[in-house]
């Protein structure tokens, strides 16, 4: 969902849960000094690092489980099925809990759908466990403490490195295949990306230069403007391919280390120097019109010349514009159109 689907795997109450449970508790070695993976092969023990510390891997996992969004991603494009991860519950064009990118990959394997947990209302520990898995990936995500503690004591766990729900797909990727023993493949995935991604924008010349704000505005409340930060994958993911920041995003990116934040519309002066608005919503035109003829929204110039791109609610396309390992070969083109196309080009 668009403010984020795991805001509501951090609920209360999850330090009361414990489960009798075996398995490889995070480690403690030194941190490795040139990255989150350590030894530089694919040698193991391997030993990753993150917000929570170090974790070790033993040995290569063969049963491999993923929480949160995308994590299943890097294991699917390495050539190896989870046995278990998170049930996707927006964005799913078919219901049957699996974005189509993703379900391709499996059936281009020759797999099974994996075991999928519905975390809706937090992480469910003892469908992980029912998994046995051997590794669990969450490089990707916001785990708490306690969801990180309680992991643990299933499996080794690869936590996010830095900010919750911040992590690049490329560290994600860095992250998670080295602790499935395949640091050479991911490395290479990466590079193949990189590809992709240019080649698309290549595409769009307009958009390499157009500062774009990636936002959430309720369609029922326009006396505030939500969007996200750079912390957030979305607008990082534009900037890491050299597009400008627009002021407003610059500044409050540096007051907080959220994913998302709001300014009050009668603040709308500070989108000034914004060329593209970005957006989710359920009709297009009938959105792009309500904001220009708000009497405060309505005096952006972005938004009075119609520069809105609106991602449709709860379709592939829309979850795609958070990128990863699968989805950026399955649509990155068609995203890049829609941004493209929405300012004119």
């Amino acid at each position: 969902m668009p403010i984020r689907r795991a805001l509501s795997l951090a609920l209360a109450g999850l330090a009361a849960f414990s489960l009798t449970l075996t398995g490889c508790a995070s480690g403690s070695a030194a941190p490795a000094a040139d990255g989150p993976a350590s030894p530089a092969s694919d040698g193991f023990p391997v030993t990753i690092t993150h917000a929570y510390g170090t974790t070790t891997i033993p040995a290569q996992p063969t049963r491999i489980a993923t929480v949160a969004w995308g994590n299943d991603e890097v294991p699917l494009a390495l050539g190896v099925v989870p046995v278990g991860m998170a049930k996707v519950t927006w964005g799913d064009d078919d219901h049957d809990g699996v974005l189509p990118w993703a379900e391709d990959r499996i059936a281009e394997l020759g797999g099974t759908t994996p075991a999928l947990y519905d975390e809706t209302d937090g992480i469910d520990f003892e469908a992980v466990a029912a998994t046995k898995p051997d590794v669990i990936l969450a490089a990707y995500s916001g785990l708490s403490r306690t969801e990180y503690d309680t992991l643990s004591k299933i499996a080794p766990v690869v936590a996010y490195p830095d900010v919750a729900w911040g992590t690049s797909y490329e560290d994600m990727i860095r992250m998670d295949a080295a602790a499935i023993g395949k640091k050479a493949e991911g490395d290479a995935l990466i590079q193949k990306l990189h590809g992709e991604v240019d080649a698309a924008l290549a595409d769009f010349p307009k958009l390499k230069d157009a500062k774009v704000l990636f936002s959430y505005i309720d369609p029922a409340d326009f006396s505030k403007i939500g969007f996200y930060t750079s912390h957030d994958t979305r607008p990082g993911f534009l900037q890491s391919l050299g597009m400008p920041v627009p002021q407003v995003v610059a500044d409050e990116s540096a007051t907080t280390d959220q994913f998302y934040t709001t300014v009050s519309a009668e603040q709308a002066d500070r989108f000034a120097d914004v060329d593209l608005f970005v957006t989710y919503g359920d009709d297009a035109d009938a959105m792009i019109a309500k904001l220009k003829a708000d009497p405060l929204l309505g005096k952006i110039p972005a938004v009075a010349a119609g520069h809105i791109a609106v991602l449709r609610n709860n379709t592939p396309l829309a979850a795609s514009a958070n990128p990863s390992p699968l989805s950026i070969g399955w649509g990155i083109h068609d995203y890049f159109a829609l941004l493209s196309g929405a300012l004119g080009e």
